[in-house]
């Protein structure tokens, strides 16, 4: 009888303590082109900031458990975030540019946040771009081209996760006009509620069984692309912090059911393509700040949630270091705007003056938002960099703007930027992705997952199995 007693209660034991250690919250944070320098320079940023030289950490990097990944696609050496976000969705590598199907651009597979959803969980799905883009639609859609935003709209319904949020629809009418519905039209009839901006979602979430929250329609008229930068970002703009706890606001509605939240930090990549160094910190401490609310539930929720971050690729090949033994990041604090903002600024006054600017007024510009001649120091060769730049695009007609992956800048602003690159000691090697490993940091329930170096599509597999969720 004692044995049988003893056999009986290990048992129990066993079972409670598998039970325990199930997640049944999940947050997948995704930063879209952070790779392990784009964390470590904000780190030692943080660091100069505070006197030292060192880091300052950030929340995420302070999980117990952390690793890093590789990123190919089936058909490139250097992925691109439509075959690398369905890698991480679904476990599968497939052709660049392609969503959610094989690479023969026809087989479609599911991701992890189908197979929460058919586990009987509630699903979210949010980012700081646009809702229909590469990373957050590889996990709802099947696409073989990642610009098909109409198809891929039509798709989120389809799918019908609980909740989406992002800056706007790409494509909100079908281009070709062969369909005539607006996606707009389409959120009503699949039973979805459309919330423009955080206090619009305080108004309608409560009566809401689904819900989209974009941001205002004010603010998508001037970009629907994605919500501003963190660096340009103004007292009423939405922001992924904003994002990340409507997410979590509204599927935790019901905690019985549990959850599966995917968060993408979408504009670390796109200063990164801009090779912004200044932009690009501050955009991967703003997803660290959304990665703290999710990590406020964990300390509430211990035993119950997995919270994972990672990155699709890194972007743009950053270099900390060039050449001297040292590093200046602290002089990227006098950047007010990002690249492109200022490129709005110099816009205005091309505006106002006629477009006939003087030298004058790019200084004082130039000296507000990048310190120049104030708190930042030039030398002759810099400054002389910066008049020739002003002469040639303020004293012709026509200005050839420089572009990158998301953006078209005035010449001064990309000057400008790159100077103070230069001076932070800051380099990069290209304005696209490279093949550099990316971080993994993870911290919960099935958190020992994640060690050693592991495959990008091994890890949609270890939450699912951290989760118990049911998958091909």
């Amino acid at each position: 009888m004692k044995k049988v007693s003893f056999l009986f209660v290990f048992i129990l034991l066993a079972t409670y303590y598998s039970f325990a250690q199930q997640a049944k919250y999940v947050f997948y944070f995704i930063g879209d082109g952070m790779g392990v320098n784009q964390v470590q320079g904000t780190e030692l940023y943080r660091g100069e900031l505070n006197g030292k030289i060192g880091i300052i950490p950030l929340q995420f990097t302070q999980f117990p458990y952390a690793t890093v990944s590789t990123t190919f696609s089936a058909t490139n050496g250097v992925t691109d975030s439509a075959a690398a976000g369905t890698a991480l969705a679904t476990g599968n590598k497939t052709k660049n540019g392609a969503i959610g199907v094989l690479k023969d651009l026809e087989t479609p597979v599911n991701s992890v946040a189908v197979w929460a959803k058919e586990a009987g969980h509630k699903v979210g799905i949010a980012t700081s771009v646009s809702v229909d883009h590469a990373t957050p639609a590889a996990f709802y859609a099947h696409a073989a081209d990642r610009s098909s935003y109409y198809s891929i709209g039509k798709d989120l319904y389809r799918t019908g996760f609980d909740f989406y949020a992002g800056s706007d629809f790409l494509e909100p009418v079908d281009k070709s006009g062969k369909d005539t519905e607006n996606l707009y039209d389409l959120a009503a009839k699949n039973g979805y509620a459309i919330a423009r901006g955080y206090k619009d979602y305080q108004k309608k979430s409560k009566k809401a069984d689904k819900l989209i929250l974009f941001q205002s329609e004010a603010a998508s008229e001037k970009d629907r692309y994605s919500i501003p930068y963190a660096i340009d970002r103004q007292k009423n703009d939405l922001t992924l912090q904003d994002i990340t706890r409507s997410a979590l606001n509204f599927l935790s509605k019901d905690m019985s059911k549990g959850f599966f939240l995917m968060v993408e930090g979408g504009k670390i990549d796109w200063a990164c393509h801009s090779n912004d160094a200044a932009t690009a910190f501050h955009e991967v401490e703003d997803f660290d700040n959304a990665i703290k609310v999710a990590y406020e539930f964990y300390m509430q929720h211990p035993d119950e949630t997995l919270i994972v971050i990672t990155a699709d690729h890194e972007t743009g090949g950053i270099v900390l270091g060039t050449g001297p033994y040292e590093l200046n990041l602290q002089v990227l604090k006098n950047q007010k705007v990002s690249e492109q903002g200022f490129t709005r600024i110099v816009n205005n006054l091309r505006m106002e003056t006629k477009n006939q600017v003087s030298w004058e007024s790019i200084q004082k510009a130039l000296k507000e938002n990048f310190g120049f001649w104030d708190t930042v120091k030039l030398n002759e060769k810099q400054e002389a960099r910066l008049k020739a730049v002003y002469e040639k695009s303020f004293q012709n007609q026509e200005v050839k703007l420089e572009k990158s992956e998301y953006a078209q800048d005035e010449p001064i602003a990309s000057e400008a930027k790159r100077i103070l690159n230069e001076i932070a000691l800051v380099g990069w090697t290209s304005g696209g992705h490279s093949a550099g490993y990316v971080p993994v940091f993870a911290i919960g329930a099935g958190a020992d997952l994640f060690q050693g170096r592991i495959d990008n599509t091994e890890i949609p597999f270890k939450i699912a199995e951290a989760a118990g969720y049911s998958h091909p």
